[in-house]
Order: C-alpha cells, then sequence, then structure tokens
C-alpha cells in the first residue's frame, strides 16, 4: 500500500501542483491602481488627439464666446419684444374698454332721445290753451299691455298769473262690458294724491278685471275738499 501511494504521488498520474508567487493585497492594489491610471491617461491622449485631428478643438473658444454673445443678444431682443406685445395688448384692452364706454353712452343718449320724442309727441297732442285760468286736464292716453293692464298718460295744468300751487287728487274710473253686462269701477287704489304748481305728468298702469271689455277711461281731479275742478273722458 505504501508502495501504491508513493507510486502515485510522484509518477506522471501525480495531482498538479500550481507554483504562484505570494503578493501582499496592498501591492496588488497599487498594481492595479497603476494599471487603470495608465489606462485612462491612454484613451485621454487618443481623445485629444482625436480631436486635434478632426479640428475640433481649432477655434472653439472663439466659437463659444460668439454663441454666448448670440444668446445674450436673443434674450435682449426678446424682452423688447416682449415688452412691445404686453405695451399693445394694454392699448388694446383700453380701447376695447373705451369702445365699451362709447357704446354706453350711445344707448343712453338714444333712450333719452326716445324719451324727449315721446314728450314731443305727447307735448304736440295737446290742445292749444283756451285763455282761460285755472285748472285743466290737457292731455289722457290710455294703451292696452298684455297680462290685463293697462297703460294711462296723463297731464294736468294751471294756467293764469299768480296761481297758489294746488294740492288736490285724481281718480280714474273704467267702463265698459264685463261678460257681456254694462260694468263701471274705479281703479282701485282710490284716488291718488296730486301736486303741481304750472303743469304735471302721470304715468301709470292699472288692472282689468279678466272678462271685462274696457270702452273708456274718465278721469277726475278733484282739491283738497273732494271738490271736482276737472274732468276728461276718454273713448276707446
Amino acid at each position: 500500500m505504501r508502495w501504491k501511494a508513493l507510486r502515485r504521488r510522484y509518477s506522471i498520474n501525480a495531482p498538479r501542483m500550481i507554483v504562484r508567487s505570494h503578493l501582499p493585497w496592498p501591492l496588488r492594489w497599487a498594481v492595479l491602481a497603476l494599471a487603470l491610471g495608465f489606462s485612462a491617461a491612454l484613451a485621454l491622449w487618443a481623445f485629444e488627439f482625436g480631436k486635434s485631428i478632426a479640428g475640433l478643438d481649432h477655434g472653439g473658444k472663439d466659437e463659444l464666446a460668439r454663441l454666448r454673445l448670440e444668446v445674450v443678444e436673443l434674450r435682449d431682443a426678446r424682452d423688447k419684444a416682449q415688452a412691445v406685445a404686453n405695451t399693445a395688448d394694454s392699448l388694446l384692452k383700453m380701447e376695447k374698454a373705451a369702445q365699451d364706454r362709447l357704446a354706453l353712452q350711445i344707448k343712453q343718449i338714444e333712450a333719452e332721445n326716445l324719451s324727449l320724442k315721446a314728450d314731443l309727441g305727447f307735448f304736440e297732442k295737446l290742445l292749444p290753451a283756451t285763455g282761460t285760468e285755472g285748472l285743466s286736464i290737457r292731455s289722457l292716453q290710455v294703451e292696452p299691455l298684455s297680462s290685463g293692464q293697462m297703460r294711462f298718460q296723463l297731464l294736468v295744468m294751471q294756467s293764469g298769473k299768480s296761481l297758489p300751487e294746488f294740492d288736490g287728487s285724481y281718480a280714474l274710473t273704467l267702463a265698459g262690458t264685463l261678460d257681456g253686462k254694462p260694468w263701471s269701477r274705479p281703479v282701485a287704489g282710490g284716488p291718488t294724491p296730486l301736486h303741481l304748481k304750472q303743469y304735471l305728468r302721470i304715468e301709470g298702469v292699472f288692472d282689468v278685471p279678466p272678462g271685462a271689455v274696457v270702452q273708456s277711461v274718465q278721469v277726475n281731479v278733484a282739491d283738497g275738499r273732494g271738490a271736482v275742478k276737472a274732468t276728461q273722458t276718454l273713448k276707446l
């Protein structure tokens, strides 16, 4: 058995042996670092050499300075354009506001003109003055509205010299038919106070009962004691 062990150990079939030189770990890391540094330096040199061959570094700094200057100029131009745009936008808003105010004023003037025309038409319909002094009803107008209502306009005048102010009331009375039968009644609310010096224009709306047909409207003006001073009837 011993002979077989010795034969196996020193014959060709004996296990292989590897002889290695033992280096300390710090020395191994130093060698590795040197190898990596050399490789990096070689790669950097190759890169720089390639750039010089391709001509990439030629005038690179001047080109970069020129591009930076152009960027600054473009930013200045952009800021100026933005300022002009903001100013134009503000001017457009001011002009729009002015146009809106002008349109509103035009509408108000048109409304005033319509009111003046209505007043003029109302006064043109007045009868010429008879020359008599005292209180008189110069005009009475009535027109139907929707939803069972009617609108009236009344002008009361006091002519003469040195007349005192008039304090009294006026009342409207409706006449016609209701459900085919004769019908008459004062406007709801009773007499309305009236106060004037020379003339007074009165406008209002009164309700008409359902089924009623108004054929005439009468207005009476009375003084403070209830005495009727003027009356007028309008046929419809």
